[in-house]
């Protein structure tokens, strides 16, 4: 897992191009980014389904539940299939936008 740090949050990337094993030591290894808002770079896996961002969808509604944001960046995806508690955005500064979104909507208590 390729890690690179941000301001305020952490991008993953998978670096074996197995993505059942990325999410498993995602899974696994939470209690490392639990205190980040993390992006999920997944833009190198060419043909990703929607269904199979579901095995995401245990760690992103911990991280939610935990407050911090949770960020998955797929272009090419049909959102409409893809859970709401899924957050997808097609680019990293779309993801990196979602992010300071979520971080003002937290200051703000909403």
């Amino acid at each position: 897992m390729q890690i690179t740090e941000k301001e305020n949050y952490k991008i993953l990337k998978d670096e074996k191009g197995d993505l059942t094993a990325f999410a498993d030591e995602l899974t696994k290894r939470h209690s490392d980014f639990k205190e980040y808002n993390l992006v999920v770079n997944l833009l190198e896996h060419k043909n990703l389904s929607s269904e199979q961002l579901l095995m995401f969808l245990e760690i992103a509604m911990i991280h939610f539940n935990e407050k911090k944001s949770f960020v998955i960046v797929k272009d090419n995806i049909e959102i409409d299939k893809v859970p709401e508690d899924l957050i997808v955005a097609p680019t990293l500064r779309e993801a990196e936008d979602v992010i300071n979104m979520d971080e003002l909507q937290r200051e703000l208590g909403l």
